[in-house]
């Protein structure tokens, strides 16, 4: 439960600073939301029989991994999906291609670091509470069996 209630307040909090903060999230942002969505979902279903602690484990542990992936980017350590980075060769392209990509670009990118604590961005911190929940689930899988 411990684990399931982690995973809800990185969910929360993540809401809270795009609903309350303002602060937008990127691709890779959302995408680190949806495993934490999946270990929300192994929660709930922790009355009844079968392999939901490994389910959570692994939402949670899914979501770690994006944030390391999420943290490299912002870090400039390897690219990013090019629909939110700066990446990409723009040689080539008429003006009006240019225009289009321009217009179709996200608001958000996925390389820039819109806030950190202690030297660490929100995808850093994702990625390693995540990875301690992902733990305690494994944990429970071994305090229940």
């Amino acid at each position: 439960m411990l684990a399931l209630a982690g995973s809800a307040g990185l969910l929360l909090g993540a809401l809270a600073f795009q609903y309350i903060g303002g602060m937008a999230p990127c691709a890779l942002c959302i995408w680190q939301r949806w495993p934490h969505v999946v270990a929300l979902v192994a929660g709930a279903g922790l009355i009844l029989p079968g392999p939901w602690a490994v389910l959570g484990a692994l939402g949670t542990a899914g979501s770690g991994v994006i944030g390391v992936y999420h943290t490299g980017v912002e870090r400039g350590w390897w690219e990013g999906p090019s629909s939110c980075t700066s990446g990409g060769d723009l040689s080539g392209l008429t003006a009006q291609e240019l225009l289009n990509q321009i217009m179709a670009a996200p608001v958000v990118r996925c390389d820039e670091v819109p806030w950190e604590m202690l030297g660490l961005s929100m995808a850093s911190w994702n990625a390693v509470l995540s990875f301690g929940l992902a733990g305690l689930w494994l944990l429970s899988l071994r305090l229940r069996g």
